[in-house]
């Protein structure tokens, strides 16, 4: 396994390190066993970006980054560090320098925007019962149940954040668009896959929440990255 470089899962609003569960023992089952995921405060992009660089440091050798939903942008901000190898992006933010998850959002709006509501304390909640039609309307209901009652809201602050210097201008990416997505745009996430020339551009017929409907896929997408980027 020396040869395989370690992956650090970074995840998004709304959820935490376990919403890579069916990912992470699907890649174990593979043979990789130098598996870390991240969990996050969700309170600046400042403070994700810098939880996740002190994971990556603590890891000896090469990290393949992957990050989903917001967990994208955490990635473009934290994938400077020298032993990061690579970026997969799974139905996920890219921002470019100077731009937020908000921005690109306000963009073009995805379809479920309007089930995102905020509390008196300032973060953002999906209402429950919108849930599963919002993120996650091909996982089951019993799943999509937990995940709307354990979801982790982020300061709604967070999302006007923006990117200083994105490492995928400088590191090999690859990136899953969900089709059905309706947290992201699709188009949103062609246009940022686009601009970053990544080896690699899946298209899986998913919700947001792909990497818990599609685990199989998403685990080749970054299985392909492990191999391309190993030292």
């Amino acid at each position: 396994m020396a040869d395989k470089p370690a992956i650090v899962l970074v995840h998004g609003f709304w959820g935490g390190a376990a919403h890579w569960a069916k990912v992470i023992t699907e890649l174990h089952r593979r043979g990789h066993d130098r598996l870390h995921a991240v969990e996050n405060p969700l309170t600046s992009l400042a403070d994700d970006a810098e939880r996740t660089r002190k994971m990556v440091r603590q890891v000896d050798g090469p990290v393949l980054l992957v990050g989903h939903s917001y967990g994208g942008a955490v990635i473009t901000e934290a994938g400077d560090l020298p032993n990061v190898t690579g970026l997969v992006y799974i139905a996920a933010f890219a921002p470019d320098a100077g731009e937020s998850p908000g921005q690109i959002s306000q963009e073009r709006p995805p379809a479920a925007f309007e089930n995102i509501a905020p509390d008196s304390d300032g973060y953002l909640w999906i209402k429950q019962d919108a849930f599963r039609d919002s993120f996650a309307q091909d996982l089951t209901p019993d799943e999509a149940l937990v995940m709307a009652v354990t979801q982790k809201a982020p300061l709604g602050s967070t999302f006007a954040d923006n990117v200083t210097a994105p490492a995928w201008r400088a590191k090999p990416t690859y990136y899953q668009v969900s089709t059905e997505d309706r947290m992201i745009h699709p188009d949103n996430e062609r246009r940022m896959a686009a601009r970053m020339n990544p080896r690699k551009t899946v298209e899986l017929d998913a919700s947001h929440a792909s990497l818990a409907s599609r685990p199989v896929e998403v685990c080749d997408l970054i299985e392909l990255a492990a191999r391309e980027t190993a030292s």
